[in-house]
């Protein structure tokens, strides 16, 4: 290959010398033919044949010869570093080829031995053929994930429906392969189990075992393997992050050096726990004594303290902080744990719920051991006489052995700079289009992406169901379906399990709510709510057709209104979000498997003047 190319370059060479050389004879010719004005510019010439190294006198035959070896000159040279340049690639291709045939042929060898004779002995071991053939990651896929979360698990997976020879690199910094993230708050805390940071199993309300990882080990396929195994697969590249993304030669680079490039790309990186500045300027012994609670390893940390120390401060008072303020006061009521919540808002949830339904689950909260402080802001944290002291604001001061912070996420956008993405200023995270691409061959899902909703405008979602059916569409989309993202995504939260509610769109306490409640009944938990759907990962059951709504048919028995007439028993009912007397947020409280209505009523984008008669769609007075 190599001499072939000196030889196309040797004639490319000789024919531009000889083009060139026949010009300067005609350009001669013409020189003595012409008048004055032709011989003032063949002087001009000469003049320029001199400044390129000529001789300095009068223009000749020299002339010519030394522009012409000058010219030859360089084309020789520049051809001759192209062919080493090229000789030097080939070799290198030809030799780790060669290498690689022949580990092929000593490890073919070894499994027909193996295989004939049934022995496996020390020379046969497995490790040996290993040690004889290095494995190497693929230096290039057709499909890279960044990111080893739901949502990079769930385009995956959408990637091999739609087709089944498809192969599939995740990238993960993490330890452990894909796994949801909403037992790490709720159902792990209540397992019986003494081993379960080992086995990261639990039982759902429903009561069925299942494990937290999506899929067991068996499912993957090796790295070193994916670009040779029959029919692909999807592989996972654990304890490695991407560090440099360069979209326009489609390619990455792993904090290791390696580089992997691509042909369709998804960033999922997910978020990374917010600290507070408080805590983050306290020093190490603060920091060491805190927890960001978003990980495998943040479960199993958390579980082993709250087994050693005497006391647990969670600062936060949303989902995640709520949750595990549930977990760990029942656990503190069997161990003698002393557990503390504060956080800024009047009650819990409150920048989600009503405030009289804050208010109540804030009561339920204290129902379950915890001492929960209101209108608590940190001014400061230090650490003294083995205790941390947090300092509020209004001059408050608690003593505790261990924090929690649980004050939200940060998208995590570490590789906008070097892919030169577009960041949302209001949002944040990585803005992209209806279809949730990003770029050319570059799409973004899950909780690092900002995307416009045709019904709410733009937004960003970190939930659970969202991750899945924004990953979902993506692997579609990295496929060719060219598909817009339009779903409403759903997202729920349990305080143990006889207390939930799921909630869709925008839902936010600073809007108008109009509430119906009704009595709850002995299913209406969310332990029932697992029986019925068999599955305690709600996404995972929602009905995605909303046809049958149209269908339901109202009961015929009136709903109280007014949360007042309720009194502090909220058993459970709907609270519908407005927004120019447009229904925009629904929250189902104690209200399961109604989600596709609730959906459709955002959908319709309609203005209701009775909200009791929408109220009527959910059955929330069936027994």
């Amino acid at each position: 290959m190599a001499l072939c190319r000196v030889s196309v370059l040797g004639l490319r060479a000789a024919r531009g010398g000889s083009q060139i050389r026949q010009r300067l004879r005609l350009r001669s010719t013409e020189k003595k033919l012409a008048g004055d004005f032709l011989h003032q510019q063949s002087l001009f010439s000469h003049q320029t044949f001199r400044n390129a190294g000529g001789p300095a006198g009068a223009p000749g035959p020299g002339t010519n010869h030394s522009l012409y070896a000058a010219i030859v000159g360089v084309s020789a040279l520049g051809a001759g570093i192209y062919v080493y340049r090229t000789v030097q690639r080939d070799k290198a291709r030809f030799c780790e080829r060669t290498s690689y045939l022949s580990s092929r042929r000593e490890t073919d060898s070894v499994k027909e031995e193996v295989k004939t004779t049934g022995i496996v002995d020390d020379k046969t071991a497995p490790q040996t053929v290993e040690s004889a053939l290095p494995e190497q990651l693929p230096s290039h896929v057709p499909f890279l994930l960044i990111g080893g979360g739901t949502a990079s698990f769930a385009a995956a997976r959408s990637i091999r429906a739609r087709d089944p020879g498809a192969r599939v690199l995740i990238v993960s910094d993490e330890s452990e392969l894909p796994y949801m993230r909403p037992p790490l708050s709720k159902e792990l805390w209540f397992s019986e189990d003494a081993h379960v940071t080992e086995t990261l199993r639990f039982k759902q309300w429903n009561g069925k075992e299942r494990s937290i990882f999506f899929q067991p080990p068996s499912f993957y396929v090796p790295p070193e393997q994916l670009m040779s195994v029959e029919n692909g697969g999807v592989s996972v590249l654990t304890g490695k992050k991407v560090v440099h993304m360069d979209v326009r030669e489609n390619k990455v680079k792993l904090d290791d050096g390696t580089q992997i490039s691509y042909e369709k790309c998804l960033i999922a990186t997910g978020g990374i726990p917010r600290s507070l500045p408080a805590i983050e300027r306290a020093g190490e012994e603060v920091t060491k004594r805190t927890t960001l609670f978003r990980r495998i390893s943040d479960f199993r940390s958390l579980e082993e303290i709250s087994s050693s120390v005497g006391s647990i401060t969670i600062i936060g008072g949303g989902f995640l902080g709520s949750e595990l303020a549930c977990a760990l006061g029942r656990k503190g009521r069997q161990t003698g744990l002393e557990v503390i919540q504060m956080f800024p808002e009047s009650g819990n949830m409150g920048k989600v719920l009503p405030e009289y339904l804050s208010h109540w689950t804030t009561e339920k909260v204290g129902r379950e051991g915890v001492n929960v402080l209101l209108d608590a802001v940190v001014k400061s944290v230090n650490y003294q006489n083995g205790k941390l002291h947090i300092h509020l604001k209004d001059g408050r001061q608690v003593q505790t052995d261990h924090i929690v912070a649980a004050v939200g996420l940060e998208p995590n956008t570490e590789l906008a700079k070097s892919a030169g993405l577009e960041l949302d200023g209001d949002f944040g995270g990585y803005r992209v289009n209806a279809e949730l691409q990003a770029r050319n061959n570059v799409w973004v899902a899950g909780d690092a992406a900002c995307f416009y909703d045709i019904k709410l405008g733009r937004r960003r979602v970190e939930h659970h169901d969202h991750a899945v059916v924004s990953g979902r569409l993506v692997g579609e989309n990295m496929t060719g379906a060219a598909k817009p993202y339009w779903h409403q995504s759903m997202f729920w939260s349990d305080l143990g399990p006889e207390v939930g509610y799921e909630a869709i769109g925008i839902v936010d306490s600073a809007l108008p709510t109009v509430g119906v409640f009704a009595k709850a009944t002995e299913k209406d938990t969310p332990k029932r709510a697992a029986e019925e759907s068999g599955t305690g990962i709600r996404s995972e059951s929602e009905v995605t057709e909303t046809g049958q709504v149209d269908d339901v048919k109202p009961p015929a028995s009136s709903l109280d209104f007014a949360p007042s007439q309720q009194g502090d028993n909220y058993g459970k009912g709907v609270v519908f979000y407005l927004r120019d007397n447009v229904v925009v947020g629904i929250v189902l409280w104690n209200i399961f498997n109604r989600m596709p209505i609730a959906r459709k009523i955002i959908k319709d984008g309609e203005q209701h003047s009775d909200l009791n008669e929408v109220a009527k769609l959910f059955n929330i007075h069936e027994e």
